[in-house]
């Protein structure tokens, strides 16, 4: 068992010294870039614990929560004053928004760098040596248009994906890859900005997503947030005891926690309970729920009256998480709070992408975590993403099924991927539809796999579309009536079976941040 240099915790109780308050003497961003990253072009890899991913959601969702308050445009004003920006967005490889273009979907992201900590810093906080840049916590959120609730979907940082460009790696070296790509000599801000778009290729072609926006958290952000708060609510099935490497030591049954010990409980992923079995026998999908579980209860503080009676706890909060944050160019965070000014602890929901196989090891024999497959990880982003039905009194009747043989298809190929058409072609007739044409579309580089159609041919696209997993259906003044054309993407992942409603299996059952039952 491998020794993390990084996971000792802070002294339970220790108050965060002034001198460590991130405000004070640390460079400004894109100075210099952080110590520890690569010089040759080839990210550095430490295999270590995610730092709290609660530190990147309570950050954000302390201005947004707290801005959508009465006094919202001062506070809004506030955070804006004290927030980096950065490049994030890229300009191509970011899907479109398909079927749902006024929700928003905004990529969170811990950066473990120790780059602007002394070495008296790290040893004040037990936080090791500066490994270089590091994201080893990644949340997808998905708003829908009308703020009515909010999903969070935790990617493990040792997901095996395929990082465009560099082949089939671990996630967390999305960033690293993005960074080291970009010159040297650049400003760090700039190498930031590389390492960003890198990582939302990668999450776009993997959840067939657009992703809109990008807020990322340093390490010591965590500390201001959870010390202003005054102290999260959690509940333990077990006491634990993981004294020799997290530090976390805790109790069965509710207790409060803050600061270094709540560091440790993020951080927690050895140890064991009382009767001597392991505190978290899944490892990094247990700690992911306890990520889960300690921002819920954050929602649920930064929620109570005591905070939102409190103006001057609110400013106080403002400042703290905006003083952590780096944003994209466009995220505006008053417009964000306003949007989700009326969701409730019940109307957040927290998810685990679905995995295949969590302890896999890559051909060097490095723990690795295997999602499921394509299209099991589109249809359950496609339900995420799927806007709130009407009441079914207003609901549009589906169209009738018809059978294959009465759906003629051309196909064309836009994925950039040569013969592709030619492969879609033989599996179509082979599933008993009928093909009249293939060829190039008009372009190389569509993301999305789209099925066109004429106005009133709704049932012959709802045929076809039904054998394609993760299509998006539109009608199109292109396409002839009678003839349904299908333009092959990015993400086309063959001719299948009808699509059904993601499996319970593989996904880990989602909670509410209305929920206070106990976890491991």
């Amino acid at each position: 068992m491998d020794r993390h240099p990084d996971e000792h915790g802070v002294p339970a109780g220790r108050p965060l010294p002034a001198r460590l308050d991130p405000r004070a003497g640390r460079p400004r961003h894109g100075d210099a870039a952080p110590r520890g990253s690569s010089r040759t072009g080839t990210p550095r890899h430490r295999t270590r614990p995610a730092v709290a991913v609660a530190r990147v959601v309570a950050a954000l969702v302390a201005v947004v929560v707290l801005a959508g308050s009465g006094w919202g445009w001062y506070l809004g004003r506030v955070a804006e004053a004290g927030v980096n920006r950065t490049d994030a967005i890229p300009g191509e490889g970011n899907a479109e928004s398909g079927d749902a273009p006024e929700a928003m979907n905004l990529l969170l992201v811990g950066n473990d760098s120790r780059a602007d900590l002394t070495p008296e810093q790290l040893a004040e906080l037990s936080a090791g040596v500066d490994s270089g840049v590091n994201t080893d916590t990644m949340i997808l959120v998905h708003v829908p248009a009308d703020g009515s609730r909010a999903s969070f979907v935790s990617f493990p940082r040792d997901s095996y994906v395929e990082i465009p460009g560099h082949g089939t790696d671990k996630l967390n070296a999305a960033y690293a890859y993005g960074y080291a790509e970009v010159d040297d000599s650049a400003p760090a801000s700039e190498r930031q900005a590389g390492g960003a778009q890198l990582l939302i290729r990668t999450l776009s072609q993997l959840s067939g997503l657009r992703i809109d926006h990008y807020a990322e958290v340093d390490l010591l952000g965590f500390f201001q947030l959870t010390e202003v708060i005054g102290g999260v609510t959690v509940n333990l099935c077990h006491a634990v005891d993981d004294s020799e490497y997290s530090g976390a030591v805790f109790p069965a049954g509710e207790q409060t926690i803050s600061g270094a010990e709540a560091l440790a409980f993020v951080r927690q992923r050895h140890g064991v309970r009382l009767d001597g079995s392991a505190a978290l026998p899944r490892g990094d999908l247990d700690r992911i729920v306890r990520q889960q579980v300690f921002l819920s209860g954050v929602l649920r503080e930064l929620l109570s009256r005591d905070v939102l009676l409190d103006l001057g706890k609110q400013r106080e909060l403002v400042q703290a998480a905006s003083a952590s944050l780096t944003l994209d160019r466009d995220l505006d965070l008053l417009d964000l709070a306003q949007q989700l000014q009326s969701v409730t602890p019940g109307d957040v929901d927290f998810r685990t992408v679905p995995i295949a196989d969590p302890d896999g090891r890559d051909e060097q024999g490095r723990s690795i975590v295997e999602l499921a497959d394509a299209q099991t990880l589109r249809q359950f982003f496609a339900t995420l993403s799927a806007e709130p039905e009407a009441p079914a009194s207003e609901a549009p009747a589906a169209p009738a099924a018809v059978p294959p043989s009465e759906v003629s298809v051309q196909v064309y190929n836009g994925s950039g991927t040569a013969g592709l058409a030619a492969g879609a072609t033989a599996a179509l007739e082979a599933a008993g539809f009928v093909v009249t044409a293939t060829g190039n579309a008009d372009s190389s580089d569509h993301e999305r796999t789209v099925v066109r159609h004429a106005a009133g041919d709704e049932a012959l696209a709802a045929t076809l579309a039904a054998q394609v997993p993760g299509a998006v259906v539109e009608v199109s003044d292109d396409a002839s009536a009678g003839t349904v054309q299908l333009v092959l993407g990015a993400d086309f992942t063959g001719i299948g079976q009808a699509t059904t409603p993601v499996p319970e299996g593989p996904a880990e059952p989602a909670r509410t941040a209305a929920d206070t039952t106990c976890i491991n």
